[in-house]
């Protein structure tokens, strides 16, 4: 005869429960395995009675003093994997339970879930989720995307979603009761949209900050300037001392992306010097005369 682990039929590692731990772990065990949610799963369907007379012995204080005394005996603190045990065909209760609780009547309220396919518990329906790429500017100020699903049933669907000004990447739109339907009169599941944010040719987002380049002539590099920078929503006036080089950085404070407290990140400009492709031959003879003139040799 194999014994019965009913804690572990439960998900239980300890008998040390209250009846509260009890009644949720139950649900969760039978929400899973319910006949209901696993058509034609004959396995499933035989947990499903076992979890069901699991409950029914430890939810009674006597049986299950009297219960907990085998088990302290044949498990203890060792975890044994879940067995089946033999039962006769339509019977609700297994040969290990009938060995020590008797030969019980299988009528009344003994008999809640022997008709299991007309027992019907509410069984919420699985979320779905997807995902969707959006710019910088979309996700900064907000807007509003539609997307199209397939259905189970195979059909398009039309979402309108609203996306919230400063959304983080990465970050998921909920929408209540749009995804699979549910089971028995369960609710719908929902579905998540997670938003991917994509960086472009002017801005790249790393976390709260934005990161643009700060392009360059060779003069203004060497000679320092005053440039006027494009943000994401407005310009910015930024000092660019002499000698600058590619590769530095210019901090700009408060012009980056939404922190979702009212605040915002920094922009972080990065020094391109541009060198022109094509030269007047005024711009050339300067070039040439620069190069007599200067000791300047950044190889040595």
């Amino acid at each position: 005869m194999i014994f019965k682990d009913y804690y572990k039929i439960l998900d239980l590692d300890t008998s040390k429960i209250t009846m509260q731990e009890l009644k949720i772990a139950y649900r969760e065990a039978a929400k899973k395995y319910h006949p209901d949610a696993n058509v034609g799963d004959t396995n499933a369907e035989e947990r499903f009675k076992d979890i069901n007379e699991a409950y029914r012995v430890l939810s009674d204080i006597k049986s299950k003093k009297k219960y907990d005394r085998m088990w302290n005996a044949n498990v203890g603190k060792r975890k044994k994997s879940y067995q089946e045990s033999n039962r006769e065909k339509d019977s609700v209760f297994s040969d290990f339970f009938k060995m020590f609780f008797g030969n019980v009547e299988e009528k009344s309220e003994d008999l809640k879930n022997k008709q299991i396919n007309k027992k019907k518990i509410p069984i919420k329906g699985e979320n779905i989720e997807t995902e969707i790429n959006m710019t910088i500017p979309e996700t900064f100020f907000g807007c509003e995307k539609k997307i199209s699903l397939r259905t189970a049933q195979g059909k398009m669907k039309t979402f309108t979603i609203k996306v919230p000004a400063g959304i983080r990447n990465q970050e998921k739109i909920r929408l209540l009761g749009q995804g699979k339907a549910g089971i028995n009169g369960g609710k719908n599941g929902d579905l998540f949209i997670k938003i991917n944010i994509q960086d472009d040719k002017k801005f790249r987002l790393k976390g709260i900050d934005l990161y643009t380049d700060l392009k360059l002539t060779p003069w203004e590099a060497a000679l320092g300037t005053r440039a006027t920078i494009e943000t994401i929503n407005d310009t910015a006036s930024v000092y660019v001392p002499m000698g600058i080089e590619s590769g530095e950085i210019i901090k700009i404070p408060g012009k980056g992306y939404k922190d979702g407290k009212g605040g915002r990140g920094d922009l972080i400009t990065e020094v391109k010097i541009i060198v022109p492709k094509e030269l007047s031959q005024e711009e050339k003879e300067l070039y040439q005369k620069l190069s007599r003139i200067s000791k300047f040799n950044p190889r040595n």
